[in-house]
């Protein structure tokens, strides 16, 4: 059984149910705003998962390589390593407002030092990749299959180093995602999402801080989900906002799972602002050729489970058709996943945003300008950096396609 944290205080306890699923309660008393998600209320009647966790709490399981190096390293001694046992090994340190520990133990999160300079410099002797999930990995809360990890490095942080209020001596949670990327799969990811969030923040997106190492090996990111004081926010993907399991986030529709579940659940006054920084997203993701925008790539965050949630800043943002030539939509656009063109776009953006033509042309040739503004900084650096250089013509090639379907512009 574990104990579920929200905001630093118990309020609940998840346990397995039957022989695959789980069931978690409230502890009784627990205030409203202790909800562990927007779509669990607080309520006396326990919430039974017939097969894995909730949403909520399956969101942050790490996948792929970092799952798989816990499993071989706790598998022994457990007898055998689901989702449940998963949780329990990183739920002390996770993106958003939920912890996770023993039934009996208090919450202490304890996230190692890592300089996030000797991370960028490439300072330490040896394979870094390595160091890092060997020694991070039972503290990375947090999805994806590109390996992962969560670092403490205080100084490093922009939120944490500007506030005016002095953080407590006892704060050892995680500052900063460290994006990985290993040699033998794919090539140069770190610059590649590099160049693409710089396309985003061009956009108008908002975009955490992100700084790309000196060999592009790791792309070391602020949490956006940290306030000043070193407490977090809350934040949910659209897998939980869909109700939805890990394993099913390439289901859905940009339509209806994505826009109008944002409509659903934002509860705020900058709802229209929102609705158009998510439709420029969407139409990012077409023009940079990003296959692999899925229900888990898009979120909200609040300060309040009651209160208004907004769009969450760009992540995960990749051309992965550089890596897969016949790449293609992660969900459904108009009941397909080709990739759609700039008529399809703009109807999206009239019918879902409610935007005006003029508007919907505005966007889709501010999303062109910055990709071609970016597509010049590739150039330099491909230079500078020769091993990028079959990976940046490519993304410079899949940019030129993209937009000339996608947003009826080339630059």
């Amino acid at each position: 059984m574990l104990k579920v944290w929200t905001d630093g205080a118990e309020s609940g306890l998840v346990d397995r149910f039957h022989e695959r699923g789980t069931s978690f309660v409230y502890l009784p008393a627990t205030a409203v705003e202790r909800a562990v998600s927007v779509t669990m209320p607080v309520r006396l009647p326990s919430w039974d998962i017939p097969y894995g966790l909730a949403p909520i709490f399956e969101m942050n399981l790490p996948e792929g390589v970092l799952r798989e190096r816990l499993r071989l390293a706790f598998a022994k001694a457990t007898g055998t390593f689901d989702e449940f046992d998963l949780l329990s090994v990183v739920g002390r340190s996770q993106l958003g407002r939920i912890r996770y520990t023993g039934e009996r133990e208090q919450l202490h999160e304890e996230v190692p030092f890592q300089s996030v300079d000797e991370i960028l410099q490439r300072r330490r002797d040896g394979d870094l990749f390595r160091y890092l999930i060997d020694k991070f990995s039972s503290f990375s809360g947090i999805s994806g299959v590109q390996p992962k990890i969560l670092v403490r490095d205080e100084q490093a942080s922009i939120a944490l180093s500007t506030a005016k209020a002095r953080l407590s001596q006892s704060y050892r949670g995680a500052t900063h995602i460290v994006k990985l990327w290993d040699a033998n799969e794919y090539l140069q990811l770190a610059a590649n999402e590099h160049f693409c969030l710089n396309v985003a923040g061009k956009c108008g997106l908002d975009v955490p801080r992100y700084q790309l190492a000196e060999d592009g090996m790791a792309l070391v990111i602020d949490r956006f989900d940290l306030r000043t004081d070193g407490t977090y926010r809350g934040l949910e993907d659209f897998c939980v906002l869909n109700a939805r399991r890990t394993e099913e986030k390439y289901r859905g529709s940009y339509e209806s799972s994505i826009m109008k579940r944002l409509q659903e659940f934002a509860n705020s006054l900058h709802i229209n602002q929102d609705m158009e920084k998510l439709f420029t997203l969407i139409a990012l993701n077409c023009a940079i050729r990003n296959g692999d925008a899925h229900l888990k790539n898009f979120a909200v965050v609040y300060d309040d489970v009651l209160g208004e949630a907004r769009l969450a800043p760009a992540y995960d943002l990749v051309t992965t058709s550089v890596y897969l030539p016949q790449d293609s939509m992660a969900l459904t656009l108009n009941g397909t996943t080709r990739w759609p063109d700039a008529k399809e776009l703009r109807r999206l953006g009239e019918t879902r945003m409610g935007g005006s033509p003029a508007k919907i042309a505005q966007i889709l040739e501010h999303i062109a300008d910055a990709m071609s503004e970016v597509r010049e900084q590739i150039r330099p650096y491909i230079k500078e950096h020769p091993e990028f250089k079959e990976i940046g013509e490519r993304m410079i090639d899949e940019w030129e396609k993209g937009a000339a379907h996608s947003l009826a512009a080339i630059h």
